[in-house]
């Protein structure tokens, strides 16, 4: 019989297992871009688990230790890998509920509700992945609970189970074959379980020798403290300027002649328009010319001009502390609100500006947890909160957090980047229901194609392409699409093939490792190689990794 203690030990020694190897496991990753996650962020969902069952009390029945590490998992729970370990566990938290100690069935049986539950969890559930060794495992222990109802030899034969599984992954995915690789998050499940053993057989718990201590989190508190610390810099002009025109059906003028008006006194112009409204985004020394332009199209029905340089300031003043703090639960006293997930601060201002009070930090490879999305859900004063992830790593992790809000309703958006998430906030209309504006946003990330210039992060083949450590990488909408050896060309060739003849904007947004000077000549040979009818706007994101982010609608 295993106990409560017992339990906990294997849980610590788990985590232990995987956070020294976690390196090893990111290094499994075949995506050549910076996105070799899996094991840091099994790591540091594990380590939420050891942080509560350190605070436990001794001799806690089995059932208890389960539930506790069940409810730290959920809420540390980051990416799809950690976000799928969460639910394994939080089915021993069911399997084992009510139990002072557990046999061999026992585990087995909890083991079998967390692999049923993370197979719903996933919209296309592959094989060759975490998922399939998990469920090899079960199957082999379920086999050896029909022989003996020892749970060592059973926990041993789960192990085993796991192992063959995970040497079969890449016959499962060829994509895995051709990289010589196993499954990053299949190597995770078999090193937590593998330490786990150590405890079940031995008594043995398997120290973490502090090798692998850095965390996705580390390296964006350091990209946090880096922007803001040159934030000043950035802004160009001081008024954010944002309303809404309700169109004047006499008036012939095309919202683009606005959009090309506001191009000439200031940035980060924003203009969508429908038969009735006009809605537009603008940063500018001059917020009066900028509604005096208006006025000629049809009436203002919202207006909000905010001091950038001023704004900043205070989150100079207290950047350093704001990082620490834990936001406060807001009561829900309005109908609806946003939340989104982004890195760099020109684009969580542009979030900001378009209606999202909380932007959660984070992106490739800095996957926020479970908790922490649903605490900048918990601050946002609304009934019904949106929620965009803007990653495709993000979303199973903000889905977890739907049913842990009581007080209001967390509804997700399935957006995979940052310019289908734009789309949905443009798209967004204050005078329709939230089913209509679920329906609304989520036919506009149809309409956006996304692009992103990144650099790779290791020799690898991947696409059709053999691709070296550093090489410029072009992707549309996931799909690697050529590779290069300098980011301004690159995005030219890269926007050049994303338009077609229905094009009528584009969006460049540049990150922090792009001059000014770099981003305008982009600017500047995109717009000589696309109709003139085309909107362009140039955007200055700051975000890491990613030399530029293209939207075309």
């Amino acid at each position: 019989m295993i106990n409560g203690n017992c339990l906990l030990n294997a849980i610590i020694s788990g985590t232990n297992n995987i956070t020294k190897n976690k390196d090893l496991v990111d290094k499994l990753n075949i995506f050549p871009v910076p996105d070799g996650d899996t094991g840091t962020n099994m790591s540091m969902t594990m380590s939420a688990a050891l942080t509560e069952l350190k605070k436990a009390e001794p001799d806690l029945p089995i059932g208890e230790v389960a539930s506790i590490a069940a409810s730290a998992l959920l809420r540390g729970a980051r990416g799809n890998s950690g976000t799928i370990l969460s639910l394994l566990f939080r089915g021993f938290s069911k399997g084992l509920c009510d139990l002072e100690n557990a046999t061999g069935r026992d585990l087995v049986n909890a083991l079998s509700i967390g692999v049923d539950a993370a197979y719903k969890a996933v919209m296309k559930p592959a094989e060759g992945t975490m998922l399939t060794v998990s469920r090899v495992a079960y199957e082999k222990g379920k086999i050896a609970s029909t022989i003996s109802d020892d749970p060592v030899y059973v926990w041993e034969e789960i192990c085993k189970g796991a192992a063959e599984a995970l040497a079969t992954t890449p016959e499962l995915l060829p994509v895995l074959k051709k990289a010589g690789v196993v499954d990053a998050g299949g190597k995770g499940v078999c090193l937590i379980f593998e330490g786990m053993m150590s405890v079940f057989r031995d008594g043995t718990i398997i120290e973490n020798d502090g090798s692998s201590e850095s965390t996705s989190a580390d390296i964006f508190d350091d990209e946090f403290s880096s922007v803001i610390s040159e934030f000043d810099d950035d802004i160009r002009f001081t008024y954010c300027t944002e309303y809404i025109v309700g169109r004047d059906k006499d008036i012939v003028a095309a919202p683009s002649d606005l959009r090309s008006y506001l191009e000439t006194i200031g940035d980060c112009v924003v203009v969508v328009d429908d038969e009735e409204i006009i809605k537009v985004h603008v940063h500018t020394e001059s917020p009066g010319l900028a509604l005096q332009e208006a006025l000629s199209f049809g009436q203002l029905l919202k207006v909000k001009v905010e001091n950038m340089k001023e704004q900043n300031k205070t989150a100079k003043s207290s950047a350093a502390p704001l990082k620490k703090v834990k936001l406060e639960p807001a009561d829900p006293t309005e109908e609806i609100g946003f939340v989104a997930v982004a890195a760099g601060s020109g684009i969580k201002t542009l979030f900001n500006d378009l209606g999202c009070l909380n932007v959660v930090g984070g992106g490739q490879t800095m996957n926020p947890s479970v908790e922490d999305i649903l605490e900048a859900a918990l601050a946002t004063p609304a009934k019904n909160v949106f929620v965009l992830p803007n990653n495709k790593n993000i979303i199973l992790a903000a889905e977890q957090a739907v049913n842990l809000a009581t007080d209001r309703k967390i509804i997700v958006l399935p957006t995979r980047t940052i310019p289908q998430g734009l789309a949905a906030l443009l798209a967004f209309n204050p005078d329709l229901d939230i089913m209509e504006n679920f329906a609304l946003m989520n036919k506009a990330l149809s309409n956006v194609k996304s692009g992103q210039i990144t650099f790779a992060a290791r020799d690898s083949e991947y696409g059709g392409f053999k691709i070296k450590k550093n090489d410029i990488l072009a992707f549309t909408n996931g799909k690697l699409v050529h590779k290069a050896k300098d980011p301004v060309k690159s995005v030219v060739k890269l926007v050049h093939s994303m338009v077609d003849k229905k094009t009528s904007f584009i969006t460049i947004v540049y990150g922090s490792d792009i001059t000014d000077d770099e981003a305008n000549l982009a600017f500047k040979q995109i717009q000589s190689k696309v109709s003139s009818s085309v909107d362009i706007t140039l955007i200055n994101g700051q975000q890491p990794l990613d030399y530029f982010i293209v939207s075309v609608e």
